[in-house]
């Protein structure tokens, strides 16, 4: 779901840009009817979507990696440590972005990247939290999978602008 809704508004932002998925768990997996529902609500086919396990090429080709949940970071950063400057949970990086301001006219996205982790511990990563964590509707009814489909639909909208600067 994110994936689709981040590449969306960095499309209607202008941005030309390579937004990609994957998780901890599985390859090749469609998602599930009530995700495919959800998100056709909100004018995106995902039915040919297929999971991916992230893995190190990713994480280190990636320009900024982003999870779901505080889980996925710390994954991500154990599987390539220098990944940690850039890898944040979406609602950090949000947080962080509006704490900090949006990307200057002319900054590089690395720059801007590098300025909103300032400040950052890794225990900051440690447990699980309705502040940083997107909350997984996998097995849940379709309202969870509609309650996420928007919560991440205003999230990626809102790091969408915060990069258009």
């Amino acid at each position: 779901m994110a994936e689709a809704l981040f590449a969306r508004r960095l499309r209607e932002a202008g941005i030309t840009s390579n937004v990609h998925s994957a998780g901890l768990l599985y390859d090749g997996e469609a998602p599930p009817p009530d995700g495919i529902e959800a998100m056709a609500a909100l004018g995106i086919d995902t039915s040919a979507h297929r999971s991916r396990k992230m893995n190190g090429e990713m994480l280190r080709d990636a320009d900024l990696v982003v999870g779901m949940a505080k889980e996925h970071v710390r994954e991500a950063v154990l599987l390539v440590p220098p990944a940690w400057r850039k890898t944040f949970t979406l609602k950090e990086l949000v947080r962080r972005g509006e704490e900090t301001g949006a990307r200057a006219p002319g900054q590089s996205l690395h720059d801007w990247v590098s300025s909103l982790h300032e400040g950052r511990t890794r225990a900051d990563m440690l447990g699980a939290s309705a502040d940083d964590d997107v909350a997984d509707p996998i097995g849940r009814k379709r309202s969870f999978y509609e309650q996420t489909a928007a919560e991440l639909d205003d999230l990626t909208a809102r790091l969408a602008k915060l990069i258009a600067g």
